[in-house]
């Protein structure tokens, strides 16, 4: 039977580029691999139809050949001979389409590989994110085994090859046109087997330790925000490099501010006096107390704004500002005198009735439950 085009077959026009036909076959791939349709050979018939489509359209200059001189440029009738690095781009294909065709394209096993990542949770205080501080933190990691210098082999000997695997680290099995890789059961996958383990790490070549480290929390860190300490992580195997260490932050909550983004909110209560004539209050800050300038005939619920008492920016940036939200001091037992006092000002103050119409008083001047009257109707 005639061979099919192979552009016709990745369903892609002779314009395309690599990376739109690197796209088609992909799409291909995982819609006929025999993993996904076992004992359906008309599948598997168009995933090698795809693949061999591939291995010439995906070669520039084999591409090249084809364009001119059809099927008889890349091999006739007998079709192209495949070559395993051409499907290096595709290793995330399951499990690798270079195992698949018999390829060694991926990397070996048991080389060189870097050490896992660390995440630490670490829970401060809210005075400690607003200033920043200094902590000594303890993090649990393996690392190599100094005794044996990583091998996992005692002094005196070293890993013998694997004689089951002859160092590869895997076991191909030949399944009709696939050939399949398992890992090694006799090395695990590394290529290598000790005889004679190192007695400190029994053979695995790390151990596990605790790492003391000195961390510098950055003034304005909030919770959620992370910081990365490179090569601070677990020890890499085979010469590999350490991984890194993040450092995950949790800020307690403050008994008085209120955090959003860099600025701060506060509630202070104030005397009635000060509200209605005006005059200066001491308000709580992260330096210290702070006058605050309240204008006369502030409202209770008002947030004046006090500008650079915020949280310091983590990244440096200057601060945010702190809100301070005024309220009134009521006091619980008034004294006789003030007694006296509150009742001389409630002859002169206007009555609460409602009975007055809107005419009679300004917007503003109108009880709070019957400017909600108004405004719902």
């Amino acid at each position: 039977m005639a061979k099919r085009d192979y552009y016709e077959v990745l369903a892609v026009a002779r314009t395309v580029t690599d990376k739109d036909l690197k796209s088609a076959y992909r799409k291909l791939a995982l819609q006929h691999h025999p993993d996904r349709n076992p004992g359906d050979h008309a599948a598997e018939e168009k995933f090698k139809e795809a693949a061999e489509a591939f291995a010439v359209l995906g070669d520039k200059d084999k591409r090249a050949a084809y364009d001119r001189y059809g099927h008889a440029a890349v091999g006739g009738a007998g079709g192209p001979q495949f070559d395993p690095s051409t499907f290096a781009d595709f290793s995330d294909l399951f499990g690798g389409l270079g195992d698949l065709f018999g390829g060694g394209g991926g990397r070996r096993r048991g080389g060189p590989s870097r050490g896992a990542d660390l995440r630490y949770d670490l829970e401060i205080a809210f005075e400690q994110a607003a200033k920043g501080h200094e902590m000594q933190l303890q993090i649990p990691r393996e690392e190599t085994c100094e005794t044996c210098t990583g091998s996992g082999a005692a002094a005196g000997t070293t890993p013998e090859q694997c004689a089951q695997c002859g160092g590869s680290g895997q076991l191909r099995y030949q399944q009709g046109f696939f050939t399949v890789a398992r890992p090694c059961g006799n090395c695990r996958g590394t290529g290598r087997v000790i005889a004679s383990p190192c007695g400190t790490c029994r053979g695995a070549g790390r151990v596990t330790r605790e790492r003391k480290l000195t961390v510098r929390i950055p003034a304005g860190v909030a919770t959620g925000q992370r910081m990365r300490i490179s090569g601070e992580g677990e020890h890499g195997t085979g010469g590999g490099p350490q991984g890194d260490l993040y450092v995950v932050f949790h800020v307690a909550d403050h008994p008085y501010f209120h955090r959003e983004g860099d600025d701060l909110h506060c509630e202070v209560p104030v005397q009635f006096t000060t509200l209605a004539l005006g005059g200066s209050v001491d308000v709580p800050t992260l330096e210290g107390t702070h006058p605050l300038e309240i204008p006369e005939g502030t409202q209770p619920g008002t947030s004046l704004r006090l500008r650079g008492k915020g949280m310091p920016n983590v990244s440096g940036r200057g601060h945010g500002d702190l809100h301070v939200i005024v309220g009134v001091q009521v006091p619980k037992k008034p004294s006789r005198e003030l007694r006296e006092a509150l009742e001389a000002l409630r002859t002169v103050l206007p009555v609460d009735t409602g009975a007055a119409t809107s005419q009679d008083r300004s917007e503003d001047d109108k009880p709070f439950f019957e400017r909600v009257k108004d405004m719902f109707g």
